[in-house]
């Protein structure tokens, strides 16, 4: 997946453990190791990849990745609607030219993990049924939500 994407974004805002003595997980800039090194020497497109690197606040990662100096870095402030612009905005300035807003894709969002956890519920599923659900089966239900959603907008153009 590092060698064919032509994108790549890491959030590292979560690398602080939140107790004494608690480990603290390193995938995630160990996947961006992984993926900047990639960059740096493989002899394939990830030469030209471009990178959306998201922390809390705009130079808390220079406490723990001064290597990544020279790097634009975006921060979300720990909002999660704030990282749905950033996210939104990167793409926009690296290859879609334009995308719904911010705000319509917040919203979107919302109303499926609205419909997502009042569909599994009904379906006799637990809060940590919903939590542990294998990938699969969550991209499933994504790809039959949006087809649903799809068919309404259709309905209502029509």
């Amino acid at each position: 997946m590092v060698q064919a994407s032509k994108f790549s974004i890491h959030d590292i805002s979560r690398l602080r453990s939140t107790k004494k003595g608690e480990y603290y997980r390193l995938n995630m800039p160990f996947e961006l190791g992984v993926d900047f090194g990639c960059r740096l020497f493989a002899q394939s497109k990830t030469q030209t990849k471009v990178f959306l690197i998201l922390e809390k606040g705009k130079y808390a990662y220079l406490r723990a990745l001064s290597d990544l100096s020279g790097v634009d870095i975006k921060s979300h402030g720990n909002k999660p609607e704030e990282l749905v612009r950033q996210v939104r905005n990167w793409f926009v300035e690296n290859e879609l030219n334009t995308a719904v807003s911010a705000a319509t894709i917040w919203e979107d969002f919302n109303e499926f993990m609205a419909d997502f956890y009042q569909k599994r519920a009904l379906e006799g599923f637990s809060a940590q049924d919903l939590q542990m659900m294998p990938v699969p089966e969550y991209v499933n239900f994504v790809r039959s939500w949006l087809s649903l959603e799809k068919q309404a907008f259709r309905e209502t153009a029509s």
